[in-house]
């Protein structure tokens, strides 16, 4: 990867930057200060910065870099020492025991901020994985520690039903420590217990926000370096007295500053805290954020990169050393629903992969360097480069070709004439679910002049986020150019299990958008509707790759991969991206998260 970068750097004349932006340990004398970030349009949460059921990557860097610690966690750095797993609550790294499915950990002692300011318990780690069992509290990514799913954690799905009053595979013998017991061996599990969700939470606070998903997400007590602001202004004496924190308005602005109960002699993962405050603004004028990055009145950009002013830093003398990319480990798609028409039809969805300009969507991430063309789902990196060289619909330039798209097309039973033209009244004013950001304003256009030309057209409708609505099935959303995916740790598992397995779909915070596997029994229970005769399933599939592991489990998933772009057919996969930051003058130092995919918060500093 990082000589791909460089390739890439040295096309547009910039120097490759990979990793920390600065070498030595910090010093005493970068601490201090606020480290000031731009968000575009939205923060985009999935569910408004409650971590049961947070699930992008955004709200996963400034979770495990400033604010939960879980039981084991990452580095915070970049490349291959950014996905090590290691100690955070946990005194050690646990090694499994019966046969690799029993893990025990022993806790350090760590402190909840305010307004908790008690030491954290093993019966919190356990209130938090009883919270993400909930249903009704808002869980999205269940799947990993459900046994009824992925195998995990033993009378799990029991306690989810409401067929158990306990998760009788977590123990807590005492107050210093916690056991999780597996149904079968796991080699993935501590990754698991790295995510977010998994973090603990205190009951008394949390428990004023039982059925209500996204509502913890105001008052989210920290257990990391850093808190939300106005945290040690509550008063959690009672549900009725409890307030929202003031440094998160749950919209446009999140403001973190120091907790004063974080203890950095119990830290282990890296986390060097230097900044003593960070503060996060929504502003939905982009050029003004990058103004402002160049006028040091911010320190970065977070989530997108707007060609033009990528241009300029990637030319600007002045401003090219101060602009970074690193792999993201994801990819951006569009996303097609075999349940509704005309993507019902296998024939209309490879035409849509043959006919789309994806250099064009490229383009409007800031073109090369916002990534390598995607022609498979999941990243190159994660399955070991068996398929970098696989690209099923290769067009001239990657900028589509109306000649192979009409020869498809013409084999779809929405082409009865077989003119190569998608003519039956279903390919009309098809709903088409946009996003808000900078570039779903940009890619839009092309898709929608790219469809017409084999006979589609759509009804264009812009969601305010896109990301709840094309997250409920029964809206039975046909298509949408919002979804991008990225690892939620180094296994090709975390592609798979959330996207296309028949159990990852579910009535709201759905993930598998393109409902692959869904059944009637399924859809009746998520409220989806649609022609469900043709819908395939990798179910099986999937449970084989599962069991497998080292170099046959990468070449499983790699097989898998191959499988559904070639007779499934979900996607229109366009960028394997790199995540791309511009930053102000004002940065003394930076480094990259390979976990999350973003800024490694935890060790950034601002100069002065």
């Amino acid at each position: 990867m990082v000589l791909l970068l460089a390739a890439v750097a040295t096309a547009i004349g910039v120097a490759a930057s990979v990793g920390s932006a600065s070498s030595g340990s910090a010093k005493k004398s970068l601490a201090g200060g606020t480290y000031r970030i731009g968000w575009d349009t939205e923060f985009g949460w999935t569910d408004s910065f409650d971590p049961t059921g947070e699930y992008l990557a955004d709200g996963f860097g400034i979770y495990t870099n400033l604010m939960l610690r879980t039981l084991v966690a990452y580095p915070h750095t970049a490349g291959p020492a950014g996905t090590k797993i290691v100690a955070d609550l946990a005194t050690a790294v646990p090694k499994p025991t019966n046969g690799g499915k029993t893990y025990t950990f022993h806790l350090k002692a760590v402190k909840f901020g305010p307004p908790v300011n008690r030491l954290v318990t093993s019966k919190d780690i356990l209130y938090s994985m009883e919270r993400l069992a909930n249903p009704k509290d808002g869980g999205q990514y269940v799947f990993y520690y459900d046994d009824s799913e992925l195998g995990a954690i033993k009378g799990f799905h029991a306690y989810a039903t409401g067929k158990a009053k306990t998760i009788s595979g977590i123990r807590t013998p005492n107050a210093r420590t916690i056991v999780f017991n597996l149904t079968t061996a796991e080699g993935d599990f501590l990754n698991r217990m790295a995510m977010s969700a998994t973090a603990p939470i205190p009951v008394e606070v949390a428990k004023c926000f039982e059925g209500k998903p996204g509502a913890y997400g105001r008052d989210v007590v920290s257990t990391g370096p850093y808190m939300i602001e106005g945290a040690d202004q509550v008063d959690d004496s009672s549900c009725s007295a409890l307030q929202p924190m003031s440094g998160y308005d749950g919209q446009t602005n999140l403001t973190l500053v120091r907790n004063p109960n974080y203890d950095p002699k119990t830290e282990s993962t890296g986390r060097l805290a230097l900044p003593d405050s960070f503060v996060f603004t929504v502003d939905t004028n982009t050029d003004d954020i990058y103004n402002k990055i160049k006028a040091g009145q911010l320190e970065q950009n977070e989530v997108s990169a707007p060609s033009k002013p990528i241009r300029e830093w990637a030319t600007n003398p002045s401003l090219k050393k101060l602009l970074h990319y690193n792999s993201g480990d994801g990819t951006y798609y569009v996303t097609m629903n075999l349940t509704q028409a005309p993507f019902d039809d296998i024939h209309v969805r490879k035409a849509m992969n043959l006919i789309i300009d994806k250099d064009g969507l490229r383009k409007a991430w800031g073109g090369p360097i916002s990534g390598t063309i995607a022609t498979h789902i999941v990243p190159d990196s994660l399955e070991g480069n068996i398929l970098k060289n696989f690209d099923p619909y290769k067009t001239p330039g990657e900028q589509g070709s109306l000649a192979k798209a009409q020869a498809e097309m013409k084999l779809s039973k929405y082409d009865p004439g077989h003119t190569g033209k998608c003519t039956a009244s279903q390919c009309k004013g098809v709903l088409f679910i946009q996003g808000e950001r900078f570039q779903d304003t940009q890619m839009t256009p092309i898709i929608v002049a790219d469809a017409a030309k084999i006979g589609i057209t759509f009804k264009v409708r812009v969601a305010k986020p896109a990301y709840p609505v094309i997250q409920t099935p029964r809206k039975n959303i046909p298509i949408s150019e919002r979804p991008r995916w990225f690892k939620d740790y180094a296994d090709a598992l975390t592609f798979f299990a959330a996207l296309f397995t028949s159990k990852a779909i579910i009535p709201s915070g759905n993930t598998n958008y393109s409902l692959v596997g869904i059944t009637p029994a399924i859809a009746k229970k998520v409220g989806a509707t649609g022609d469900l005769t043709n819908v395939p399933s990798i179910d099986d599939k999937y449970a084989v790759c599962q069991a497998q592991i080292g170099d046959a489990r990468v070449a499983c998933w790699a097989a898998l991969d191959k499988y559904l772009m070639l007779n499934v057919v979900p996607w229109v996969p366009y960028l394997s991206a790199y995540n791309v930051y511009t930053l102000g003058s004002t940065v003394a130092k930076w480094d990259y998260d390979q976990f999350s995919g973003t800024t490694a918060f935890a060790r950034v500093a601002v100069k002065g």
